[in-house]
């Protein structure tokens, strides 16, 4: 089948090498020029573990390509992706210009039967709502040609997106045309998708099931967070009582480990904006809404655990080992690190940093920051007064806190991921404060 990825993004390259990699033909478009000549170079603009081979793998047997021309993408398709991005407001609703953008460009190009597939994050009703404006187009224009709409959600997560992609937990497809439901059966016809639980219902209901998701995993992480805090306070271990909680299976294992607050593209923004949409409809989620107050004031609780540990911020070095939101990934939006550093430097504090694949995200989105970028742990390390885990990529776990200790000016550990066992760091000589226990 021919299929056609509106948006060469995080979302569209991940769903666009996949779909090739079972047997599509995919011609990824974007409009940005740099992006998609790079693409054709083989030059990424994002990182993600396994997404460059595959990518060449399947442009190598002519399976993948990438174009800026809609017309192109669109005429030489059965099936559209769209897959832009859907950001924040000010107000916590979705901003979905690139999704009407890219609608208006199926409107104006569609010349047969098109399935157009949204596989970003919309408000619930959004679909039915670019059904119509894409109707109204067409009418003005006099075309008179079929298509239908569905809502496909996605469900990947950084660093783990293509076995997310391949082994989903479920596959969610909402439609209303019995002719919608057969091609997307055919396109996920495939032997990696047979065990793979699928959710045929009303676009609406799918629509919904992203953001109820979303939220949840979201008020699952700030529970874990607050059970933490009241373990400072009472003594009690965050790791012994999240371990049996998981053993639960009511609960479950999963999110359960107490860190800074939740961060990245999605989780934020889906919060945000499932609360205005229970607020648009006359609801007021208090649930929801009280999950974000917890995230912040997470990270408000990160930054005095150590001030309260090195008292005076002015002059003193910290070190912040982790930049990006989570491991395995570049990507630093809502990193609960940009609060840290930004709340020391607001205190006077001088920041060194290091990052295996995020210095350079950040260096590009807050160029304003004095922070200086280290070349790996140990340069990050030499003469810190405090040293902060705030993001858990495994190779920190390899750090000889024999060396480190040598080469600190005050030996202080403050490990917001619990990366580390408390009795490990104190017998190499540290202070340690970890979240939740001592």
């Amino acid at each position: 089948m021919n299929i056609t990825v509106i948006g060469a993004g995080y979302v569209g390259l991940i769903t666009g090498a996949c779909l090739a990699d079972i047997g599509m033909n995919v011609i990824c478009m974007d409009k940005n020029k740099a992006t998609i000549n790079n693409l054709n170079k083989l030059e990424l603009p994002i990182y993600e573990p396994g997404l460059e081979d595959l990518i060449k793998k399947n442009c190598l047997v002519n399976k993948l390509h990438f174009t800026t021309s809609t017309k192109k993408a669109i005429e030489n398709s059965t099936a559209i992706f769209i897959c832009v991005g859907t950001p924040s407001l000010k107000d916590g609703s979705v901003n979905l210009k690139y999704i009407y953008q890219a609608a208006k460009e199926i409107a104006n190009y569609i010349n047969s039967y098109k399935l157009i597939i949204i596989k970003s994050t919309v408000p619930v009703g959004t679909c039915q709502r670019v059904k119509s404006f894409i109707n109204d187009i067409m009418k003005n224009t006099k075309k008179s040609i079929e298509f239908d709409i569905v809502s496909n959600p996605e469900f990947l997560r950084e660093g783990t997106a293509i076995n997310d992609f391949n082994f989903p937990d479920r596959i969610v497809i909402g439609t209303d045309s019995q002719r919608a439901t057969m091609i997307m059966k055919d396109i996920y016809n495939a032997p990696i998708f047979q065990d793979t639980p699928f959710i045929f219902t009303k676009i609406e209901t799918s629509e919904m099931i992203k953001y109820a998701s979303n939220a949840f995993l979201a008020t699952k992480i700030s529970y874990i967070n607050e059970i933490a805090n009241i373990c400072e306070l009472c003594g009690a271990d965050i790791s012994v009582v999240a371990y049996a909680m998981g053993l639960d299976k009511r609960i479950g294992d999963k999110f359960l480990n107490p860190g800074p607050g939740f961060g990245g593209s999605c989780f934020p923004k889906d919060t945000k904006a499932l609360i205005k949409i229970g607020e648009d409809l006359g609801y007021k989620p208090n649930i929801i809404k009280s999950v974000m107050n917890s995230n912040l004031l997470q990270r408000k609780r990160a930054v005095q655990k150590i001030i309260n540990v090195i008292g005076e911020v002015k002059e003193k070095t910290f070190t912040l080992l982790g930049l990006a939101f989570k491991p395995n990934t570049a990507d630093i939006r809502e990193s609960a690190s940009i609060y840290i550093i930004e709340e020391l430097l607001k205190n006077g504090g001088i920041i060194k940093a290091f990052d295996p694949k995020a210095m350079d995200s950040m260096k590009n989105s807050y160029p304003e920051l004095a922070i200086k970028y280290c070349d790996d742990e140990l340069s990050a390390c030499e003469g810190s007064d405090c040293i902060i885990f705030a993001t858990d990529w495994k190779q920190f776990r390899d750090i000889d806190f024999t060396v480190i200790k040598g080469i600190v000016n005050n030996p202080v550990i403050i490990d917001l991921r619990n990366m580390f066992e408390p009795s490990y760091i104190k017998n190499n000589g540290f202070l340690y404060k970890g979240i939740g226990r001592e």
